[in-house]
């Protein structure tokens, strides 16, 4: 059933179906052909995946990305990144990377994050002398970071079909999402001092003080966002409900970026975006179903520990894994379909399961900026009008530098799972 399945799914997306269309044929056919189940039952699986208290804080985040970005909130960030590091060699390179690590803890969706920080970002950095191409590579990469520093939307995703605490999940992410984002820089920096580009703007602290106090509004949303959170004072779809608000009214009261007639076309226009996020949610819930129905848990399970039990070695070759499925398929649809299949056999191999979630989704994210179905790569070739070629050519290192540092995660651990047991214990 399983093999049926994915075949027929593949078969679809190769001859442009939607992805959550092709989940929910692929799924009613394997139902109808191999079973006698009722379709009753698959519609409830569909609304149970809906019914959840969790899965609301997706469109709320991405709400409060989109006020963000019209509200003028990337804005100042970009301005505070500028005045606090431009004057680093290579400075701009780094304001890319910080402004987008700032945003990242503010919207949770990396196409939010290259559409707004990254257009600018690669703006002021062609302007400054840098080659459009590696400016576009460096906002390219920098934009993966939106789903893995807190509050990520995949991250809550999978917590959510993972069956685990979001908070914690939400919290694991933000080590090797600051980790990712110093290698970044300290990549940027040399590369900058070897090809001797990139202009260092001088240092003034009147001109950090004011642009720090014309960002302080937009700085609040990730310390209200993830102290309350991770204090338990509130949950994570209350959390975005708060974004929400809090940023309508620094938009319309503080910044005056947008007045109140904008509200209902970026609401229209978010929904739209949410719709082809928990369209997939609601179809790919069925074949989750037909999944479990076929015992497919146990026997990849079975299949990987005739190819080794030592951790290491299996989550090596996850790796791989999940790095070509992410090259060819959607994140959000490959959290849904490899978490109930490969979470269960991660954890018989005494992997942590906080841990694999992480390692997952930070795994998947590289898929943002990849050929042949990365959502960010086609952002970015719609932002500065060059060729996909050109920039996977420039993002060539920037993809390796990433590639190292999610392997360094499999044999340190410690990295992701460490700050969880101090934190929350």
């Amino acid at each position: 059933m399983s093999l049926f399945l994915l075949f027929l799914f593949l078969v679809f997306v190769v001859f442009g179906v939607p992805i959550a269309i092709a989940f929910g044929i692929a799924s009613i056919s394997t139902m109808l052909l191999f079973t006698d189940l009722p379709m009753s039952i698959m519609t409830q699986s569909m609304f149970t995946s809906m019914n959840s208290f969790i899965m609301v804080s997706v469109p709320l985040f991405i709400l409060s990305g989109s006020f963000m970005d019209e509200g003028g909130c990337a804005r100042r960030i970009y301005n505070f990144a500028n005045a606090s590091i431009g004057w680093l060699y290579g400075g701009l390179g780094h304001v890319a990377i910080l402004s987008n690590m700032i945003f990242a803890a503010m919207s949770g969706s990396s196409i939010a994050a290259m559409a707004s920080i990254g257009k600018m970002s690669i703006n002021a950095l062609e302007e400054k002398g840098y080659p459009k191409d590696y400016a576009t590579a460096v906002a390219l990469s920098s934009s993966m970071l939106a789903v893995i520093i807190p509050p990520s939307i995949l991250m809550v995703v999978a917590a959510s079909v993972a069956n685990l605490s979001v908070g914690k999940v939400l919290f694991a992410g933000a080590i090797p999402g600051f980790l990712i984002s110093v290698a970044f820089m300290i990549y940027n920096f040399i590369y900058c001092k070897k090809h001797n580009i990139g202009e260092k703007a001088p240092f003034s602290m009147k001109t950090l003080i004011k642009q720090f106090v014309i960002a302080i509004p937009a700085l609040l949303v990730p310390v209200i966002l993830l102290v309350g959170m991770f204090s338990g004072y509130y949950t994570p779809t209350e959390a975005a409900v708060i974004a929400v608000v809090y940023t309508i009214c620094i938009s319309l009261f503080v910044y005056k970026d947008i007045d109140i007639k904008r509200i209902p076309t970026i609401i229209c226009k978010n929904a739209k975006d949410t719709a082809s996020i928990l369209f997939i949610a609601i179809t790919a819930k069925p074949a989750a179903l037909i999944f479990e129905l076929d015992g497919l848990p146990s026997i990849i399970g079975t299949a990987i520990a005739a190819v080794s039990t030592n951790p290491i070695i299996v989550m090596l070759l996850l790796f791989l894994f999940l790095v070509f499925v992410g090259m060819f398929m959607d994140a959000t649809a490959a959290i849904y379909i490899l978490i109930p299949v490969l979470l269960p056999v991660a954890v018989s191999l005494g992997i942590d399961p906080i841990y694999f979630t992480v390692f997952l989704v930070i795994t998947l994210a590289f898929g943002l900026i990849t050929p042949p179905v990365g959502v960010c790569l086609y952002a970015a070739a719609n932002v500065t009008g060059l060729k996909l070629e050109t920039i996977v050519k420039a993002s060539l290192p920037w993809l390796c530098l990433i590639a190292v540092l999610i392997i360094s995660f499999i044999f340190f651990p410690w990295i992701i799972t460490k700050p969880i047991e101090i934190f929350f214990n």
